[in-house]
């Protein structure tokens, strides 16, 4: 009997060590990345052994301020996350709306809250992808990915391009659809657009090729 618990105890470690934790952190202000988010975890939850959650930066605006902009509420199920929590995933996927060509100042006041974890490189050699939202084409799809990548870099995280694994979806010249080699992406235009079932596709492909990788390499 002390044998079978001995064997059992070390089954549960082995299934414990088995799950691939993909945290999928965010800033939403009016809600377009956080429907992006959603499906980026639904597409990272359907690759089996993987556990992915979602994940809230801190507002550095003040209530008033958001009130002031007729911002929504943020969601009440997805937690603020600490820059420590970070060393708990094996995967990231992060995203952000567009300020500008480049993440959002909550983003970028959360990398740089990592600076503890920057200067022990804890986060190296974990894999991370991008997502985002602008307001259109000019909006900066692309730079605000690119200026994206500078964070994971010093971090020594290993950046996952979306590339053309979306397939005939990446192509697409019929209808108006945000993203690019570089990650998932949708417009929000005046505010009043919302993510097209294109990009939602494209956003769940995301999710889970990435979740894909971060297995592989966890194994």
């Amino acid at each position: 009997m002390q044998g079978s618990g001995f064997k059992l105890v070390w089954m549960h470690k082995d299934i414990a060590m088995a799950t691939t934790k993909i945290y999928i952190v965010y800033y939403s202000l009016y809600g377009h990345v956080e429907v992006m988010a959603r499906e980026v975890q639904r597409g990272a939850n359907s690759v089996d052994g993987v556990e992915a959650t979602l994940w809230q930066v801190p507002e550095t605006l003040s209530g008033l301020i958001l009130q002031k902009m007729s911002a929504p509420p943020k969601a009440n199920d997805v937690p603020m996350i600490r820059p420590d929590q970070l060393l708990e995933a094996d995967g990231f996927l992060f995203g952000f709306p567009s300020r500008f060509g480049i993440m959002a100042a909550q983003c970028k006041a959360f990398f740089d809250a990592t600076n503890e974890l920057w200067e022990s490189q804890a986060l190296a050699g974990k894999p991370a992808g991008i997502f985002w939202s602008t307001g259109f084409h000019g909006g900066g799809q692309e730079l605000t990915a690119w200026t994206a990548i500078t964070q994971l870099a010093h971090h020594g995280m290993l950046f996952v391009p979306l590339g053309y694994t979306f397939g005939s979806g990446m192509f697409e010249m019929n209808q108006v659809k945000g993203g690019s080699a570089y990650g998932a992406g949708t417009f929000a235009a005046d505010g009043s657009r919302e993510p097209t079932e294109l990009e939602l596709q494209q956003a769940f492909h995301q999710g889970k090729y990435v979740a894909e990788i971060a297995k592989k390499l966890k194994s």
